[in-house]
């Protein structure tokens, strides 16, 4: 693949990561528009959220047993049609039980998504430059952050909550036809071989301990930023004194910095080691963690400055992170573990998101209450997945190279 083809395909995937991600994160800044449409609370709100996760989890489980087999642009095109669709259904759900299948239905094609994207990624660029490539298709959340979730609650105030998903199913078709002119086909991973039967790839990467190691640093990553994650519109609004509609701005000059910064950390992961930079970040996001979570009354300004850091570095964590992550797997076991991660990535953001809805309650006046506890434990998870990330060892780098830290 030539730089300009190379340039492209990622950029393609980009478009892709990009619809199916606002898909997901819209959800969260909806939330008090949700609550007030439908009359729930926190707790309701939270299984609402989490409904796409688990439906996720469930459908990677299943991936995996058949990924593998098929060539790659085929199986992500054909999921992201049907992804389009089910985000279609979202937005036409006339009530709250509704509205809950079809965000199911959306969590089953989207968190396939998110795998194959990734083992694309993996299958296409080489190592030394894998961190930088991912960097590029993470810059889809900045841009989401930046101009889709702004544009999403734009359209959700003026018009209804239903719109934003109606746009986005207008993406997913606009990428499925891009994919289809710019994806290059990925069949490397296809031999004759004949596997005993449809568990054998799955059951082959449990049986690596190296591939579990990688699992376990997934969850623990994901757990500690999605305790948080699926409240801090609410929390903002009911805790904070933000207006519901300065909200835009938050994810608007949160969004921008990172489209500065999500290609440079890639750029540093190469170049100073997945895991040290993975490390750093890891680190330093405890800062945000526990800002976020412990907040009381503060001008816009101040909260922008907080979420804004919160923006940057826990979701910067996952650019190294996933580098890591495809690189932990066995290339001809690729897209099962990465089948397989985004199961056990999706579980854990639904355990989170559910467990922080039994913890976070609302007080007479509608105040979130408990949200530093839900803080505490996520800068615990952070901690074991600083720990975790020692253990991996990685697929494809050079020996002179070697990056796995000492345990």
């Amino acid at each position: 693949m030539d730089k300009q083809a190379e340039k492209y395909f990622l950029l393609t995937l980009a478009g892709i990561q990009f619809s199916h991600i606002l898909d997901f994160m819209i959800m969260m800044p909806l939330g008090p528009i949700l609550m007030q449409a439908f009359g729930i609370g926190a707790h309701e709100f939270g299984l609402l959220v989490a409904s796409y996760s688990f439906s996720a989890a469930i459908s990677g489980l299943l991936a995996a047993t058949f990924v593998d087999r098929f060539e790659r642009k085929r199986v992500v095109l054909s999921i992201f049609a049907l992804f389009g669709i089910a985000t279609l259904a979202c937005g036409l759900a006339p009530g709250y039980v509704t509205l809950m299948v079809a965000r199911g239905l959306a969590g089953v094609f989207g968190g396939i998504m998110g795998a194959m994207v990734q083992t694309m990624v993996g299958d296409a660029i080489p190592f030394d430059r894998r961190a930088c490539a991912n960097g590029i298709v993470a810059s889809a959340f900045s841009l989401s952050t930046v101009g889709g979730v702004p544009l999403s609650l734009w359209l959700a105030n003026h018009f209804s909550w239903r719109a934003p998903f109606i746009f986005i199913a207008l993406l997913a078709l606009l990428f499925t036809l891009i994919g289809l002119r710019f994806l290059p086909q990925l069949s490397h991973h296809l031999s004759d071989e004949k596997r005993a039967h449809p568990f054998s790839a799955l059951l082959e990467v449990l049986r690596d301990k190296n591939h579990l190691n990688a699992l376990l640093f997934a969850v623990s990553v994901i757990f500690s930023g999605f305790l948080v994650i699926p409240y801090i519109t609410v929390y903002a609004v009911n805790n904070v004194a933000i207006s519901p509609y300065d909200i835009p701005i938050i994810y608007l000059v949160g969004g921008t910095v990172t489209l500065f910064t999500a290609r440079r950390i890639g750029y540093f992961a190469d170049h100073l080691g997945k895991v040290k930079v993975y490390r750093l970040l890891a680190l330093t996001a405890i800062v945000p963690l526990l800002l976020v979570t412990h907040m009381g009354v503060v001008p816009l300004w101040t909260w922008v400055m907080c979420t804004t850091a919160f923006f940057v570095i826990i979701p910067g964590r996952m650019i190294p992170a996933m580098a890591i992550l495809t690189s932990a797997a066995q290339p001809r076991l690729r897209g099962t573990f990465m089948s397989l991660n985004a199961t056990v990535q999706s579980l854990a953001m639904g355990l989170a998101t559910t467990l922080a809805g039994f913890v976070v309650t609302q007080d007479a006046v509608g105040r979130i209450v408990n949200y530093q506890l839900v803080g505490y434990a996520a800068v615990a998870a952070n901690f074991v997945a600083i720990w975790l990330v020692g253990r991996i060892v990685m697929h494809g780098q050079p020996v002179a190279g070697a990056e796995t830290a000492p345990v």
